[in-house]
């Protein structure tokens, strides 16, 4: 178990927030990429709503002020909220100062071989200490893996075969299927029996299979009625 470092603002030099760049509204992901990125986001705010945390993607996260925000694809930090008045510079992004832990998951989507995710990304998150660093390869740039995961044991970080997240009690798995119109293999949070999380559009679905199910159910039990010369309609 790797415990990590609270910091609380009386004791460490906070940086100004209104010296750090935020944002810099550049477009940079594609398609495929931006639609993993909402699947893994949606499906945490529409499955774990009696959870406090905070997941986004594209948002930088600042671990010093010595170097600038690195931006993960996708990032969850456990028992964190978003600030009341997110416009404020200082709310505006994620920095560890602020919310006084870095995030226990950051996820890169790997498209090409521009973003070094295997050197000086793997290093910044390493020192970073995030608690787990997911890399998903879909198109196969870095390796025959499609799917590698390090893990921090102590100040290092080390690739591991579970798929379940220990610290963070959630897993993540490559499923086949429909997201948004589109037959894909993506990668999705799981529970330990392998059960994925689902998106508000599919909880809806199931409700509506549920239902339909039931009203199915319901007409069968009454041609079974009127079969034995009992009007239904007639029952309490």
């Amino acid at each position: 178990m790797v415990e990590q470092l609270l910091i609380n603002d009386d004791d460490f030099y906070v940086p100004d927030a209104n010296l750090l760049v935020t944002e810099d509204d550049t477009p940079v992901d594609n398609f495929a990429s931006a639609k993993q990125q909402r699947l893994l986001v949606g499906s945490l705010y529409s499955s774990l709503q009696n959870q406090t945390f905070l997941a986004e993607a594209n948002v930088g996260v600042y671990y010093t002020d010595l170097q600038p925000a690195i931006v993960p694809d996708v990032f969850l930090s456990l028992d964190v909220q978003l600030p009341q008045n997110w416009w404020e510079k200082q709310n505006r992004c994620y920095m560890v100062w602020r919310f006084g832990k870095p995030p226990e998951v950051v996820v890169e989507i790997v498209s090409n071989k521009e973003g070094d995710e295997l050197g000086k990304k793997l290093k910044i998150y390493e020192q970073m200490r995030a608690s787990y660093y997911i890399l998903y390869d879909p198109t196969q740039q870095l390796g025959e893996q499609a799917l590698r995961i390090y893990e921090l044991r102590g100040m290092r970080y080390f690739e591991t075969s579970e798929t379940w997240l220990e610290q963070v009690g959630l897993g993540v798995t490559l499923w086949q299927g429909e997201f948004e119109g589109r037959q894909d293999v993506w990668l999705r949070w799981c529970y330990q029996d392998g059960t994925v999380l689902t998106t508000g559009d599919e909880r809806a679905e199931q409700e509506r299979q549920r239902a339909e199910q039931a009203e199915q159910r319901a007409q069968l039990l009454a041609e079974r009625l009127r079969a034995l010369g009992i009007d239904p309609d007639t029952l309490s």
